[in-house]
């Protein structure tokens, strides 16, 4: 299916221009011509759309900064992922030994996903879904992103609404969750730790269950119960922050992220330095390390490392392709994409050190064994690690400083999802969207804040849990992985997109990341997407299974994405004109605009300069 390059060794044609060797081979010459042949060395004008230059419109815009797109990626790739489930999974699956199948799956597919995705973005200056007239059968890989990132947008802002409550919680002289003297408290609250918990429950829990969320005022799904003021008010304010981190475009974002990516390092050193100098943590760090090879053996170990690795890479959401195409056409995306890996997976293993070394802390206090304390996701965040600061001196400040990380964490991590999912929709429509990008960005948010408010009620948990299961599930990112392998290994070209990173840093990356892209990536994605299948289970939050009209809610998300693929491959063929084969053939042919071709002829006139036949 790849398309080869086109023309003779002499001449080098686009459309309006030709790029001429004279006799030496060394001088360039442009010549003007009237016009190109629709067909003309396989190139096909965009339908549709007019994707050529409008010089009413408004500039699309760069980064500013040299770190601007670094930060931005560590930003968006760090996120709540790598701080409540990386640890959890790492001591769960063996510990040190789950390192193994993490890095084989990071080697394998992680990185060279991350960096086909920001290299993608970079070559072509174009969103998420303008990227695939590349491969224009494959279009339905960027529509399917774009819903993804909506879904995501709308529920993943509510774990930032839940940590703003608790940081404005913290504005306290003793933490709410310390005591069992509010109107929440039951008469089965204790401040026991030794407490026979099976009947008894800690402040901590009924702070979350009882007041936070409400859950115990609702029976599941079917009973959704009443909007929870608190929760409505903080995240009616973190979609008011993410506005405004983005409103003003990448030259704004770009000096956000400098204080919204760096902030939670500054927090993690400083909790960590805290956390191992407490009684227990030595017990904790033993338990998140210590290697058990025998866990190797199972699957399961080697897919939870698969999982983990597209959930905190933040791969086939299109965001990567945004924020890669604000990039100065020579920037060393290469470069980039290898120190935001390395950034992103360090700071999941640090995570580690700061989450167990409370979880150890905790065990101790309590006079539990390690894995009676740890859990994993809103539980570690909202239960296991408050308990661990209520036992603190000076509790309200390291809980400011826990939740003030946590609300950072996921902040960069929302805005950039949500770039994504405007930059894709403004670059597909720039002449109904670019000029009123601030109203666009206004309208999204407002439509995710109503459908938001669904999760902030009291059964809003069982909600989420829902979203959190299908909308933007392991199993949609990795149906989209490997389609988006196979589109640019084996539609577009994998030498093809060899030439546009060479002619992008100067030089050809290792051969080892064609082989990725072409055949490791795609069978990885493949394999763990059919294992998730073959093992799935229906979804349960806590000890409510969820009845089967909620489960055929939660797959209508979960396919309202992934039937996009196929589903566009059958729409284009069938409304693009000729035979069946010279359809096909339209179909996988790159689809450049007329400005397309104009900079690819420079940019092709440049690189002749300096050749020698």
């Amino acid at each position: 299916m790849e398309n080869d390059k086109q023309g003779d060794g002499n001449a080098l044609e686009m459309q309006n221009s030709v790029v001429q060797l004279d006799s030496n081979n060394t001088k360039v010459t442009l010549e003007e011509k009237p016009e190109l042949d629709e067909e003309k060395n396989g190139e096909v004008p965009e339908q549709g759309v007019d994707a050529g230059h409008n010089e009413d419109l408004p500039e699309r815009g760069h980064w500013t900064g040299r770190f601007d797109f670094l930060l931005s990626c560590i930003g968006y790739a760090i996120g709540l992922g790598n701080v409540w489930r990386f640890p959890y999974l790492c001591y769960t699956n063996g510990g040190g030994a789950f390192l193994i199948p993490y890095l084989l799956t990071l080697i394998f597919a992680g990185i060279p996903i991350f960096f086909l995705e920001t290299a993608l973005g970079q070559s072509l200056s174009t969103g998420g879904l303008s990227v695939w007239k590349i491969c224009p059968i494959f279009k339905g890989i960027g529509y399917a992103a774009a819903i993804i990132s909506f879904w995501l947008n709308i529920y993943y802002i509510v774990i930032i609404a839940w940590a703003l409550l608790y940081l404005f919680s913290s504005f306290t002289k003793i933490l709410p969750w310390e005591s069992c003297d509010h109107s929440w408290n039951t008469l089965t609250c204790t401040t026991n730790t030794s407490a026979n918990f099976t009947f008894m429950q800690d402040p901590t829990r009924q702070f979350w269950e009882r007041y936070v969320l409400e859950i115990s005022e609702s029976k599941g799904l079917h009973d959704p119960g009443e909007i929870r003021w608190q929760l409505s008010l903080t995240l009616l304010l973190a979609w008011i922050i993410v506005y405004f981190c983005i409103f003003k475009g990448v030259k704004w974002t770009g000096k956000v992220v400098y204080f919204t990516a760096l902030y939670p390092y500054f927090m993690m050193i400083i909790l960590l330095i805290r956390g191992v100098t407490l009684p227990g943590a030595a017990k904790g760090l033993e338990f998140y390390l210590k290697p058990d090879f025998s866990k190797l053996a199972s699957s399961k170990v080697w897919m939870d490392a698969a999982t983990q690795i597209f959930f905190s890479y933040g791969i086939t959401l299109g965001s990567l392709i945004a924020l890669g195409s604000y990039n100065k056409y020579n920037n060393n995306v290469y470069r980039d994409a290898i120190i935001v890996s390395c950034v992103n997976s360090g700071t999941s293993f640090f995570a580690g050190f700061v989450v167990f070394s409370a979880i150890g802390f905790m065990a101790h206090v309590q006079d539990q064994p390690v894995s009676e304390v740890a859990e994993s996701g809103p539980g570690l965040a909202f239960l296991a690690y408050p308990s661990a600061i209520a036992q603190l001196p000076i509790s309200p400040l390291w809980s400011f400083l826990f939740f003030s990380m946590l609300f950072m964490l996921g902040l960069d991590s929302q805005f950039c999802t949500l770039e994504g999912f405007i930059t894709a929709c403004v670059d597909e429509w720039p002449q109904y969207l670019r000029k009123n990008k601030k109203l666009f960005i206004a309208v999204v948010a407002i439509v995710s804040y109503i459908i938001g408010l669904s999760m902030v009620i009291q059964g809003g948990m069982y909600v989420f849990t829902l979203f959190n299961t299908y909308s933007a599930s392991g199993m949609c990112l990795l149906w989209l992985a490997f389609w988006e392998c196979f589109a640019l290994a084996w539609g577009y070209g994998v030498n093809r997109f060899y030439d546009d990173i060479e002619d992008m840093i100067g030089y050809r990356p290792f051969l080892w990341w064609k082989l990725c892209w072409a055949y490791f990536a795609p069978a990885i994605s493949a394999g763990v997407f059919i294992y998730s299948l073959v093992q799935y289970e229906p979804t349960v939050y806590v000890d409510y299974e969820y009845p089967a009209w909620g489960e055929g809610i939660g797959w209508i998300m979960a396919l309202s994405s992934m039937l996009v693929v196929p589903g566009y491959m059958v729409y284009l063929i069938a409304v693009t004109p000729g035979t069946f084969l010279e359809r096909f053939r339209k179909c996988i042919t790159a689809n450049w605009s007329e400005e397309d071709l104009k900079r690819r002829a420079v940019r092709a006139s440049n690189r002749v300069q300096v050749y020698k036949l």
